[in-house]
């Protein structure tokens, strides 16, 4: 009501300097014929017309902005606005309109009574407003539930991809042994498939998050299976090895130039202690 009053005000303004502006500019002799008097009446009336249908037609315009910014709100909130447009022509109403304002305007203690003045009461207020309310909590708590539910499935999801890079490092060990290499190859369609299986299953529940990570410690037992039997294998090449005739007739060979190293140690510690014999 303030801006729509200062508008009001300015616009009020601007037809009494139309009024003003005839008087100054033609009202500069005594006498009139009708043909002058009607002309400059209907000078006035153009200017003025303009000036109140430019009002009237800022006025709605300024009310549909205000009107959208509202329902734009309500938009938001999901609520369900009705109108009466009849109570727009209401006369009783619109005197209480007017009596309100000019208490509002007009009196010289505003400034005092701003402090101890109720304020309107909202409209519809109780079973609408409390059932939003309501709503609105239970959202709310929903929300964190939901916020908290994803923190753990983040924690999940973080934790297999990080035995999944272990994975990956144990293969790329085994990659550099030829022997077991269908069972690694193997291995790695296992962890690519559960690889693409994990990031299909990223926004699942936790029950289908726990079982690929049982899914992830299985293949990571197997692994560990296979790294057992390549280790029980080398030992028994190293064995086989040992009991060939080479080896034999190399630890022999080792043996007696140990022998003939020490003897020869023996003879030039001795000849050290005589001293020369010349």
């Amino acid at each position: 009501m303030r801006f729509a009053r200062s508008k009001r005000a300015l616009r009020l303004k601007t037809i009494d300097s139309c009024f003003q502006d005839l008087k100054d500019s033609r009202l500069t002799e005594d006498t009139f014929t009708v043909d002058e008097v009607g002309e400059m009446l209907d000078g006035l009336k153009v200017v003025v017309h303009s000036e109140v249908e430019s009002e009237l037609i800022n006025t709605a315009y300024t009310n549909v902005l205000l009107l959208r910014q509202l329902f734009c709100q309500a938009e938001k909130w999901y609520l369900k606005l009705q109108t009466d447009i009849s109570d727009l022509e209401n006369r009783e109403l619109l005197e209480q309109v007017a009596e309100f304002e000019k208490a509002e305007f007009t009196s010289g203690k505003k400034a005092n009574t701003e402090i101890g003045k109720p304020k309107l009461a909202p409209l519809n207020e109780g079973g609408v407003s409390e059932l939003l309310s309501k709503e609105i909590t239970k959202l709310q708590d929903e929300n964190d539930k939901l916020k908290a539910r994803l923190k753990t499935v983040e924690t999940q999801a973080t934790n297999a991809l990080e035995e999944k890079f272990k994975l990956e490092q144990v293969l790329n060990e085994l990659d550099k042994v030829p022997e077991d290499q269908e069972q690694v190859a193997a291995l790695e369609e296992t962890l690519a498939a559960l690889k693409v299986d994990f990031e299909k299953n990223l926004s699942m529940s936790t029950a289908k998050q726990k079982t690929l990570q049982d899914n992830l410690i299985s293949t990571k037992h197997d692994l560990l299976k296979v790294q057992e039997h390549l280790s029980l294998t080398e030992k028994e090449l190293d064995k086989k090895f040992q009991e060939t005739a080479a080896y034999r007739n190399m630890k022999e060979m080792l043996t007696k130039k140990n022998e003939q190293v020490k003897e020869l140690r023996k003879r030039l510690s001795n000849n050290t202690a005589q001293g020369p014999t010349w």
